[in-house]
């Protein structure tokens, strides 16, 4: 800790000598900022144009609101001006203002209220109402719900909608292609993130999600292709106000979850509980080829899977307004599963040229029981002085699980026979503590400083049996009887310095972590200490164009720890043709990511091309070879690198004010390079992906979507993925004078959504198909009490969260 205390120090000496020599704006000009919100509802206005215009109407500067509906200018002459501000569906607003020489440098407009257009209005439902994707240099923005599909099913459902962003058939998660990314639930880590734990957060509950492709040194340097931020709704309207929501859908999938709660002055009281109920099925099958002494034989397998999962969920708490500038906020989420899984595969083995000479069934049959409990603190303190915060978040993790597995298997050919049971066992839990202070210092109207402290300690034993029967007793298969404990330990200390020089802002950060991790068993198999400290900065410079343009680039040091399920060396017995083995013996692998991107705003259409660069060392990669006994074993291992370069394309299109489109296109080549034992993982390909969404808003309040995935086929040193495409559907109507919303959703519609690999060897080929889940409908009805179809509901106060 001494070496992360003197680099903080030293860092944040450098910056604070840095910030008195660089700011050096002119003091004839000032700098002018405001609010923008609607009259009526109180709700900040986003991208609307602000312009600034001298006496004879000339254009001195223009800018848009962000998400909150601030805006900034700078450079302003003194004298007479006046302020203008525009926006679809709003009736347009101008407000002079005198600019005396010896006025202060920054001058705050206040809030400036814009009403609806009422003209407008009687044409056409909702005029008010932005895209669900709002496009910034260093991130994009889904609000889930201005979006008709992200409004029913589970969070990895609706990640599967968000730009940049796909889920593998596993439940992975991927930006811009690649898994090593980091998933946080407002702004920090969580073990909902961890697995398919995402599966039991209702999308409905999930105000936006935040896609940070180059993230500064505030957020963990944990992802080298970013961050996934999921930020949870918000209660926003006083008094007492919620809504239930309920879901039926073919195959079964019911919903209830009900949301209540009250705010006043000091006190905002927050609550969901949800209940779900969801069937699954999926079909696997897999065509091999393998030759042994000069012999092919072939194998055909089809897994038919039936999954039903049980789950409920908790979430309540408090926000207490201690004064004007300080905020307490506590809450607890339990999250609380029970699934029940059955397979059947089914085996047919012959030489090549013959019939079928043998053949096996495997049926299984699990059970698993998941208890996930979280406790949360937040403080905040927001000084008299606009932009000063300090905040202190407490998160304490604690869950568990138990998983139990029975297998028969019997002989259908050459003649029937039954071959002896096997039954699994998996008990894991957990306990993470997190504690971390952030502080923000505007040092004047242009330069803001911050700075902070994180520490995080997780603790993990995960115990793992499999046995045999042997008559009445059972017995030990392959001595596969273990208990692994895993503990981490990581501390970080950044601070980061922000402002303007003209038109060129920049932002220059350092970010240090301290890293322990222990891995030990009960076997004494693995006994792995490792302790690391590393630097991780970060840069960016934005340069405002005229007219709302501007272009960015920014460069990051980036750290991608294996996640706990590569790690365990345990593996289910489910299919005794092929398993996943984790490696303890993983080690980070390390990214400098560089990033050069452009937006620009018209007003009813806005374009972002970016283009990436990542050089990645120690790159994880999967690794498929036949073990001693013919099984096909998945392992991740540490290659040497990777180098991969990328353009994106980001654009939305509003050509009338009732049709919305947006679409966006990435492209990117990799090369990688390295052995593992024997293999050479010497391989470049390209790789292209697109999403193209369309909806359509009718007077009568009645909405339709419609959006097409595409992801091109890629390959690697040993395998090749088919191109995946598939197309979701969906249609909103509002009831009962905007109390309620009637939604219809189907995903995957058409079955299209199909995974196929091929995986060569040198003395295999193997062929798999997967359809981890057919085509799904679903009816949902919401009534919302006290609430407007516009207005969000539940959770905490953010805090440092935003």
């Amino acid at each position: 800790m001494k070496r992360l205390l003197i680099i903080f120090i030293a860092v944040f000496y450098c910056t604070g000598i840095l910030a008195q020599q660089l700011n050096s704006s002119d003091p004839k000009k000032k700098t002018i900022s405001g609010i923008v919100q609607e009259q009526s509802s109180k709700m900040p206005v986003i991208y609307a144009t602000v312009s600034i215009k001298d006496q004879s109407l000339k254009l001195i500067a223009a800018g848009i609101t962000d998400e909150k509906g601030a805006f900034k200018l700078d450079d302003i002459p003194s004298g007479n001006i006046t302020i203008e501000i525009t926006m679809i569906g709003y009736q347009n607003i101008t407000k002079p203002l005198l600019i005396a020489a010896a006025a202060a440098n920054h001058i705050n407009t206040g809030t400036i209220f814009l009403n609806a257009d009422s003209k407008l209005l009687k044409e056409i439902a909702i005029t008010s109402d932005q895209p669900s994707i709002s496009l910034k240099l260093d991130k994009k923005v889904f609000e889930t719900r201005k979006d008709i599909l992200s409004q029913t099913g589970s969070a990895v459902e609706l990640l599967n909608g968000v730009p940049a962003v796909s889920i593998g058939p596993s439940g992975s998660i991927s930006l811009r292609g690649s898994s090593n990314v980091l998933v946080l639930i407002n702004g920090r880590r969580s073990g909902l993130t961890q697995g398919n734990a995402l599966e039991q957060i209702p999308a409905d509950q999930i105000e936006r999600v935040e896609v940070i492709t180059n993230p500064s040194s505030r957020y963990d340097a944990s992802g080298s292709s970013g961050i996934i931020n999921i930020i949870l709704k918000k209660n926003k309207k006083g008094g007492f106000n919620g809504q239930l929501r309920l879901v039926g859908g073919i195959p079964n999938e019911t919903r209830i979850t009900p949301s209540l709660n009250y705010k006043s002055d000091k006190l905002n009281v927050f609550s969901t509980f949800g209940i779900r109920l969801s069937d699954y099925a999926g079909l696997y099958t897999t065509n091999q080829s393998v030759s042994n002494n000069g012999t092919t034989t072939l194998m055909n397998q089809k897994q038919d899977e039936n999954r039903h999962d049980d789950a409920k969920l908790l979430y309540f708490g408090a926000d207490y307004q201690i004064s004007d500038q300080q905020t307490v906020t506590v809450a607890f989420l339990k999250n609380s599963t029970h699934d029940h899984d059955q397979t059947a595969l089914n085996y047919n083995y012959k030489n090549h040229g013959s019939k079928a000479d043998s053949s096996l069934l495997r049926n299984g049959e699990s059970w698993e029981r998941r208890s996930y409990n979280q406790l949360e603190f937040n403080y905040t303190h927001k000084f008299s002085r606009p932009g000063k915060k300090h905040t202190i978040d407490i998160q304490y993790d604690f869950w568990n699980s138990d998983k139990d597995w029975n297998l028969g298997t019997k002989k259908l050919l050459p003649a029937i026979e039954t071959l002896p049971a096997i039954r699994t066992s998996s008990i894991g839990t957990s306990k993470d503590f997190m504690a971390q202070t952030d502080f923000t210092q505007p040092l004047d109207s242009n330069t803001t400083l911050e700075f902070g402290l994180k520490t995080e300690n997780r603790r993990v034993t995960s115990e793992f049996r499999a046995e045999q029967q042997a008559g009445e007793d059972w017995d030990i298969i392959d001595y596969i009887n273990n208990q692994l404990n895993y503990n981490e330990l990581i501390g970080g200390v950044y601070t980061q310095l922000g402002s303007k020089i003209g038109k060129l802002a920049y932002q220059l950060g350092l970010r240090t972590e301290l890293t322990r991790v222990r891995i030990e068993d009960r076997a004494g198999i693995y006994n792995n200490n490792k302790n690391y400290v590393r630097l991780f900065p970060a840069l960016s410079l934005t340069y405002q164009l005229a007219k709302g343009g501007a272009i960015q680039g920014s460069y990051s040091k980036r750290i991608n720890r294996p996640s706990l399920n590569l790690l365990y060396p345990f593996n289910e017995l489910t299919d005794f043709n092929a398993r996943f083995i984790g490696n303890p013996e993983l080690n980070p692998s390390y990214a400098n990511v560089f990033e050069l991107g452009f937006l620009k705003h018209w007003s009813n259409f806005t374009l972002n091309p970016s283009l990436y660069y990542q050089n990645n060392k120690g790159t994880i990669q999967d690794y498929i070879f036949r073990d001693q006994n013919g099984i096909f074993i998945t392992t991740p291992v540490n290659i040497e690198g990777e180098i991969r370069r990328g353009i994106e394309l980001s654009v939305l299109y509003n050509p009338l004010q009732w049709l919305q489109l947006n679409t966006e296109f990435n492209a990117y080549g990799f090369k990688q390079s390295g052995w593992y034992k024997d293999h050479n993982f010497k391989y470049s390909g390209n790789v292209f992906t697109s999403r193209l969404s369309t909806q359509v808003k009718f007077k009568n309040k009645l909405s339709l979507q419609c959006r097409y995935n595409f992801t091109g086929a890629q390959s690697n040193a040993q395998s090749h993925t088919a191109a995946i495409h598939y197309i979701d559907f969906g249609a909103s109507k509002n009831l009962l004078k905007d109390k309620a919303t009637l939604l219809l959703d189907i995903t995957n519609v058409f079955n299209l959504r199909k995974y196929q690999t091929t995986t060569t060897g040198s003395d295999y080929v193997m062929e798999q198909t997967n359809i981890p889940n057919a085509a799904r409908y679903r009816l949902t009805f919401v009534y919302r009490l006290n609430l407007q179809d516009n207005q969000a509901i539940r959770q905490a106060k953010s805090g440092n969260r935003d």
